[in-house]
């Protein structure tokens, strides 16, 4: 049974070109995408969480986003978000265990910041099946089929395959090499398995298109 640190990671280092604006900015009702992750997680008894942006403004923006939280969690940069989102999950799993000075961390669950519905109660799910078995990876599986969702939680005995890892390719090939290993939790929660990409994907979970974009500084119209 673990009982080690088990903390959280947002991956929000795309550049969203589908979407046409920062996905972790987005409304998911009255939070951000990336405010409404980190309070899910949170809730779930995640108590250290980690958000990854891209170096630059948009880490600066996220950080703001998120100054409510109390604690607000820490948001750290991806240099070279062009490599990959698994360059992002090794951003994340150096800060966690830079974090966690002296305490081991067992484990990380890891979520796409495009995954903002998933429910509290997967999460803690994940968890209680990770504590259970120390299973090398747990994720959710949908009820009536094939397919699995978000978040996913990498055992430490992954850390160095996914170091390994060719960046092009990211995380499925170690994520394949233990599929035997790994514990799928059957969970009856829809945001689990509901990415949201694009404009049409968040008319379909919100029931209305995205909110433009704010301008940017430095091309915001001047004043009269």
């Amino acid at each position: 049974m673990s009982r080690g640190l088990v903390p959280g990671l947002v991956l929000a280092g795309g550049r969203s070109s589908r979407m046409g604006r920062p996905k972790a900015l987005l409304p998911a009702g009255a939070e951000t995408f990336v405010g409404r992750i980190v309070r899910t997680l949170r809730d779930a008894g995640v108590a250290q969480v980690v958000v990854v942006a891209p170096a630059g403004d948009l880490a600066a923006r996220i950080g703001a986003a998120l100054a409510g939280h109390r604690p607000p969690p820490p948001v750290v940069a991806n240099p070279d978000p062009d490599r990959g989102q698994l360059s992002s999950l090794l951003v994340g799993l150096d800060a966690v265990e830079r974090l966690a000075a002296d305490r081991r961390v067992d484990a990380a669950l890891v979520t796409l910041v495009d995954v903002p519905l998933v429910a509290a109660a997967t999460v803690r799910a994940l968890l209680d099946r990770y504590r259970r078995t120390g299973a090398p990876i747990v994720r959710p599986a949908r009820p009536e089929g094939p397919g699995h969702g978000h978040p996913v939680l990498f055992g430490r005995a992954l850390f160095a395959a996914l170091r390994r890892a060719d960046p092009a390719a990211g995380a499925k090939p170690v994520v394949r090499a233990h599929e035997a290993e790994a514990e799928d939790v059957v969970v009856d929660d829809p945001g689990a398995f509901t990415d949201i990409d694009t404009p049409d994907d968040y008319r379909r979970a919100f029931g209305a298109p995205p909110p433009a974009a704010p301008p940017s500084p430095g091309n915001a119209p001047a004043r009269r």
